[in-house]
């Protein structure tokens, strides 16, 4: 398991290779910082094949909530900075709908220095209600996909697309905020959303962090629809582990393009 050092100086070459004014392959760093650099360079890089990362945070028996639906604590301090982190050096962080009505999130970044990304909500029925807080105007672009003509407060961007079942397919969803100008993507939650692009084959990496803690029942960090009925056909991602403090995140590449892009650079 790697050790990770985030230092100031290693926070602001990252946020500085996001911006295109550094490079993530050269500089005098430790070997904790170098791989601090190694977790979050995929993501900042802009060089690259545009990256769709998906993240979740779960309790070491896999669940990301208790029966009653509590999750506000599963992930530990050093978890939640790691989350912020990713969202910082994102373009847009994609949600669903339930994840949006059940957990009210802002996604904005609190635990770390950086940009605020845009804020993407699936909402193929327009359930979601115009005060929802991830539609708050605080100068971020904020986005809407439906299929309804629902009226949303100005500034929000409305992508209409055709919903089949009720779903949208995740491959239009990519194309539209593609011609949208967003480019690395976080798909945040919740596991259905993320199963469905596992699914389509558009989550390049997946982030899973674990915390210490038994929650013993609850709903799970992820469900797929199309699941193995043999161990030998199950998705056997190329995974790297690093603790971050309070949790361990599991950084699983899933695509051979973001295998490539996660691999060191040396100046």
């Amino acid at each position: 398991m790697q050790k990770l050092n985030v230092s100031d100086k290693v926070w602001q070459r990252l946020l500085d290779v996001r911006s295109e004014k550094a490079c993530a392959c050269c500089g005098d760093f430790s070997e904790s910082e170098q791989e601090a650099l190694n977790l979050y360079s995929p993501i900042a890089r802009r060089d690259n094949q545009q990256l769709i990362i998906g993240q979740i945070g779960q309790s070491l028996d896999g669940r990301v909530a208790t029966v009653s639906g509590d999750s506000g604590e599963v992930s530990g301090p050093d978890g939640i900075v790691h989350l912020h982190r990713i969202r910082a050096l994102v373009d847009g962080v994609i949600i669903g709908v339930k994840t949006a009505l059940h957990d009210s999130p802002r996604l904005t970044v609190r635990h770390c220095e950086g940009p605020n990304p845009a804020r993407i909500v699936i909402d193929p029925n327009g359930r979601l209600p115009n005060d929802s807080p991830v539609l708050a105007d605080d100068g971020t672009r904020r986005f809407v996909i439906q299929a309804v003509e629902t009226t949303r407060p100005g500034g929000v961007e409305v992508i209409r697309l055709e919903a089949h079942d009720g779903q949208f397919s995740p491959n239009e969803i990519v194309e539209a905020l593609r011609s949208k100008g967003m480019g690395n993507l976080l798909v945040e939650g919740g596991s259905y959303t993320i199963a469905k692009f596992i699914e389509s084959e558009l989550l390049g990496r997946i982030h899973i962090s674990i915390a210490p803690l038994l929650i013993g029942k609850g709903p799970s960090g992820l469900t797929m629809s199309n699941h193995p009925q043999k161990l030998i056909n199950a998705i056997r991602p190329d995974t790297v582990s690093y603790s971050l403090g309070s949790d361990v995140v599991f950084d699983c590449g899933l695509l051979p393009e973001a295998i490539d892009a996660s691999k060191p650079l040396h100046g």
